[in-house]
């Protein structure tokens, strides 16, 4: 019997769009941008089991070769798209879709609603454990909703970051500390 593996899809776009645009309000200098490696290593930790990680990008303007060379040196499968419309998100979904037939786990790294259908599939099998990623203020709450997923957060559970971004939260009282605040 193989080992069952975790398979960990990101939607690199949506990270970056959502870090620049919602979280920081501008282009992220490189010290603000995630740390892939750390996100890899979540994901092996979480479920004590092998990854396949997939890193989905749009290609269409040709590939950001020495960001791809860094993602293959960590152990990523770099899938680099092109054509018409929401590619990334229509590769995510056939990939999400060809897991069903399979006993594998996923880890979604995106905050985009585009993907609950799948996600709820996979999460209804008792078998399966599933998993979303990303800053969970901007997870659609569609996805945040999804009964059986596990959320982590990219920055306060994975520690992607190397330095605290300006995200304002929802703070549970007994990890309230004041000392972040004075």
């Amino acid at each position: 019997m193989s080992e069952r593996t975790t398979h960990l899809l990101v939607d690199g776009e949506n990270i970056d769009a959502t870090l620049g645009g919602s979280v920081l309000g501008r282009r992220p200098q490189p010290e603000e941008r995630p740390r892939w490696n750390k996100l890899l290593e979540h994901a092996q930790e979480i479920w004590g089991q092998p990854v396949n990680a997939l890193f989905f990008l749009a290609a269409n303007d040709g590939m950001p070769m020495p960001f791809v060379q860094a993602l293959l040196a960590l152990g990523y499968r770099v899938v680099p798209l092109q054509g018409e419309g929401k590619i990334v998100d229509i590769a995510i979904q056939r990939t999400l879709e060809a897991l069903w037939d399979r006993p594998a786990d996923a880890i979604l790294v995106s905050h985009d609603a585009d993907f609950v259908p799948q996600m709820t599939a996979l999460a209804a099998d008792p078998h399966r454990r599933t998993a979303a990623i990303g800053f969970q203020e901007f997870t659609a709450a569609a996805l945040r909703t999804v009964p059986g997923i596990e959320l982590y957060d990219l920055e306060y559970d994975v520690a992607a970051f190397t330095k605290a971004l300006p995200r304002v939260r929802v703070i549970d009282i007994d990890a309230f500390d004041p000392l972040e605040f004075i």
